[in-house]
């Protein structure tokens, strides 16, 4: 039988997601996406808007999750956050960062702040 990654992806999302509300996170949106890329959750973490990239690791010779986010990644993830906040009429001086949750089979990383806006 075939595994779909999308279903599989959205199984670890949906575990990010929780994980993030027990953390005291505000889910804003999922899998909001626009020519540009995509992002996996929007959330809010004490008045930030937290653009966060969920990555997966079934295996430790694929190397860890975290590192699966490169430059190209976060130069796509800053370019549709700047869409999602222009989109939903947000200041340019809107508190807002980019995290990074990895989860593998020993347990969830929650990286914030994983990295600066990327041009």
């Amino acid at each position: 039988m075939a595994i779909n990654k999308r279903t599989v992806g959205a199984e670890y999302e949906d575990m990010a997601a929780e994980y993030l509300k027990k953390q005291g996170f505000r889910i804003i949106e999922r899998n909001f996406s626009c020519r540009t890329g995509e992002i996996d959750i929007i959330a809010e973490e004490k008045g930030c808007i937290c653009f966060v990239e969920v990555k997966y690791r079934t295996r430790r010779g694929q190397g860890s999750a975290l590192e699966a986010v490169n430059a190209v990644k976060m130069k796509k993830i800053s370019r549709t956050a700047a869409y999602w906040l222009l989109r939903h009429k947000l200041p340019e001086d809107t508190a807002c960062r980019f995290d990074v949750i990895g989860i593998e089979p020993d347990g969830i990383t929650l990286i914030r702040n994983a990295f600066d806006y990327r041009y």
